[in-house]
């Protein structure tokens, strides 16, 4: 498999198409065997607590950390850059993070799921003009550390960015027929 989406909760089969549509073989992960096998993985969005309580209690957390260790693209969008970070403002005590990202997270920034919203962002890195952004419930980067990238901001909150071969969105490429995002992160592997 060339390519995974982390299938334990969230909108998996939209990333699966979004991946599938810039030419790559894409499937579903699940099991430490998996993301070992994949050349770069996609963390949904969902619901972060619950995202990174699955991914402890089936062994998934080192597995993903060598596989940023090793080089291999990660991209989470929402609930999955909220995992990514170091830091998350308002966590629950027992929340699991994978840590790996330089970044400092606030969920629901932009407020509850009445308030989700679409936008057109200009992304760095992403020709042919701006991208449509989905923000549902959306986190932002409250902060990042040196060797973190800024690609995008919305009313001055920071909204991707990347550090190597990390991708964090907070916002839903995927829900859209722009496949431009998960083709630059193909393209990072």
């Amino acid at each position: 498999m060339a390519f995974g989406v982390l299938a334990i909760q969230g909108d998996v089969r939209e990333h699966l198409e979004a991946l599938r549509r810039t030419g790559v073989e894409a499937g579903t992960v699940r099991t430490p065997e998996e993301v070992a096998a994949v050349r770069g993985l996609v963390i949904p969005g969902g619901e972060s607590t619950t995202i990174g309580k699955l991914a402890a209690r089936y062994g998934l957390m080192e597995p993903i950390r060598r596989l940023v260790r090793e080089g291999r693209p990660l991209m989470g969008t929402c609930a999955g850059m909220i995992v990514m970070a170091n830091t998350i403002g308002a966590a629950a005590n027992d929340q699991p993070a994978l840590g790996v990202m330089d970044i400092a997270v606030e969920r629901n920034a932009f407020g509850r799921q009445l308030d989700s919203f679409e936008v057109d962002l200009e992304v760095k890195g992403i020709e042919g003009g701006p991208v449509r952004a989905v923000f549902i419930r959306a986190p932002v980067m409250s902060a990042v550390e040196d060797g973190v990238e800024v690609l995008a901001t919305h009313e001055g909150r920071i909204v991707a960015a990347r550090q190597g071969s990390m991708l964090a969105l907070a916002f839903h490429p995927e829900l859209t027929d722009d496949s431009r995002l998960h083709d630059y992160f193909v393209k990072m592997g």
